[in-house]
């Protein structure tokens, strides 16, 4: 049966080395596929060949994705995660002081840091807004100290004049966890200044988003939302080109809701635009993998980076940058991913 045009198609990602003749490239990288698995809202998912797909649903999962602030994504992509805040849910106080910030942006880089994204506001459930310029007292400095060197960087930032303060201090790309729905000047300064943007799903803001759950169907909704965010994005003048997307794990979802983004993450490469994925200590990798403490969750945050790379996902953001790193080559190593 020929997927209707209210389906969705998820390519079913495969990295064997036995790669057969027809397989497709899957959004340019690494990964390939033969099938997809077309979902819909009002039937039951099924199994095609992906040579059944209209040609019009199967474009944004096989071309390939522009490089974004100087990465190009033939592997797996690295950004380290520098909180310069006193109450970030894993390392809140770890980095808050500017020596302490760069000495960890030079581990990380060490590491295998492709990308660095600095944030000066806690995003954890239940975390308050902090002032414009309290934020742009965190980050900027650091911005502008770490500016020129190995890796780009991003600022981690729902505001419009913070992102302006990090692009000055020489940021390139604004990683906003609101998807662009926090602040309404923020998507026409990306436009303005040709910052690259990352879109990320969250219903609410940190304070109230863990009761903002009530999804029809998780995994469906939430690639509606990106896409009409993206479809916004575009509209204000961010070309498509400079978009990554990310599906906004633990951000207004349960851990069962999790759990159904990470089993078909795939899906979200429909959206025609590379994607990003941040689960790293996360509590519910806290819960599955018996970890209370968050820094002691360094092995299923890797397990879960793992498995997100052999679905075709383009950056991974973590905190355990070299942990992630060595996996990753071993992974590739296996796998004959150069």
């Amino acid at each position: 049966m020929t997927p209707a045009a209210a389906d969705y198609a998820r390519p079913v990602p495969q990295t064997d080395v036995a790669r057969p003749a027809d397989a497709l490239t899957l959004a340019g990288g690494w990964a390939w596929f033969t099938e997809v698995e077309v979902l819909s809202r009002d039937r039951a998912p099924r199994i095609v060949a992906a040579t059944d797909l209209p040609a019009t649903m199967l474009a944004p999962l096989t071309a390939p994705r522009p490089a974004i602030a100087g990465l190009i994504f033939d592997r797996p992509r690295i950004m380290g995660i520098l909180n310069v805040t006193p109450d970030s849910f894993s390392d809140g106080g770890q980095h808050a002081t500017r020596a302490a910030a760069l000495a960890h942006a030079a581990r990380l880089t060490a590491d295998g840091a492709d990308l660095l994204d600095v944030g000066g506001e806690s995003t954890r459930p239940g975390a308050k807004d902090v002032g414009i310029d309290m934020e742009i007292v965190r980050t900027a400095p650091v911005i502008a100290a770490l500016s020129g060197g190995a890796v780009p960087i991003s600022i981690d930032t729902r505001k419009a004049a913070v992102a302006a303060a990090a692009l000055d201090a020489g940021a390139r790309l604004v990683n906003d966890v609101s998807g662009l729905t926090h602040d309404p000047a923020l998507a026409p300064l990306c436009a303005a200044r040709d910052a690259a943007v990352c879109i990320m799903h969250m219903r609410g803001d940190p304070a109230t988003m863990t009761g903002l759950t009530d999804y029809d169907d998780v995994l469906l909704d939430v690639y509606d939302a990106l896409a009409a965010r993206i479809a916004a994005a575009v509209a204000a003048g961010i070309p498509r080109s400079r978009i990554l997307a990310d599906p906004g794990i633990g951000f207004a979802k349960t851990e069962g809701q999790n759990l159904a983004l990470l089993r078909r993450v795939s899906l979200f490469h429909g959206l025609g635009v590379p994607l990003m994925l941040g689960v790293s200590r996360k509590r519910f990798i806290g819960t599955l993998g018996a970890a209370p403490d968050p820094q002691a969750r360094v092995h299923g945050s890797v397990a879960l980076a793992q498995a997100a790379a052999g679905q075709g996902i383009q950056v991974l953001r973590v905190h355990d940058v070299f942990a992630t790193a060595s996996a990753l080559a071993l992974w590739r190593a296996v796998h004959s991913i150069a």
